[in-house]
């Protein structure tokens, strides 16, 4: 329902304005919607990509574990994994995307030296348990990029849902009854108006 304002020029220049900032307002965030969404569509992509990655590196990391169990012996495979340190320099950064903090992560050294000794020693692995290192080294890192991805395309997507309620709040309610009530405005000044213009003749007429 149109809100009544008294019928002046100066509530009319005043809505007008209000109206000229709620479309430019209206545009810039139908503009950063589509940015968002750009960017959102090209990380699900991305994830998507990546997802089959991950299955492929857990595949063949566990496979490279099957052989080291079968070489070594599990329990000797665990006393050597027992002394390798938990990995925790990962390397986080922020970037802004339209006001979305979007995180980005270095990706792990897949060829880090393992923390375990080589040849005779108490815990000395092999070469096929060097290699399921490795593979599982690769896939910390894929699965480190998986974190970054979910992350972005959650706050991305959480972004666009505001935006959308903002645009649409402009676009249905907001312009509209501004529009109303300026046409409404403009109405009854020209009604006034034209009342005026006959009391004025009729005056002279009567004069």
């Amino acid at each position: 329902m149109t809100q009544k304002l008294a019928a002046t020029r100066g509530n009319m220049a005043r809505i007008r304005f209000a109206l000229n900032l709620a479309r430019q307002g209206h545009d810039l965030l139908e503009r950063k919607r589509k940015i968002l969404m750009s960017e959102l569509m090209a990380r699900i992509t991305d994830a998507m990509e990546l997802q089959k990655n991950i299955l492929e590196a857990f595949e063949k990391a566990y496979f490279g574990l099957q052989l080291a169990n079968i070489s070594l012996g599990i329990d000797r495979v665990e006393n050597i994994a027992s002394a390798v340190p938990e990995e925790n320099r990962f390397v986080v950064r922020l970037r802004s995307v339209m006001g979305v903090d979007i995180p980005e992560t270095d990706p792990l050294e897949p060829n880090r030296n393992p923390s375990y000794s080589f040849g005779g020693a108490l815990f000395a692995s092999s070469s096929v348990l060097d290699s399921a290192y490795v593979d599982a080294r690769e896939l910390v890192s894929l699965l480190l990029k998986q974190a970054e991805m979910e992350t972005a395309i959650y706050r991305l997507a959480i972004q666009i849902r505001k935006t959308v309620r903002r645009v649409n709040a402009l676009e249905k309610v907001l312009i509209p009854r501004s529009e109303a009530q300026l046409k409404y405005i403009a109405a009854t000044l020209d009604e006034n108006e034209r009342e005026d213009l006959t009391r004025i003749k009729l005056s002279m007429r009567g004069a």
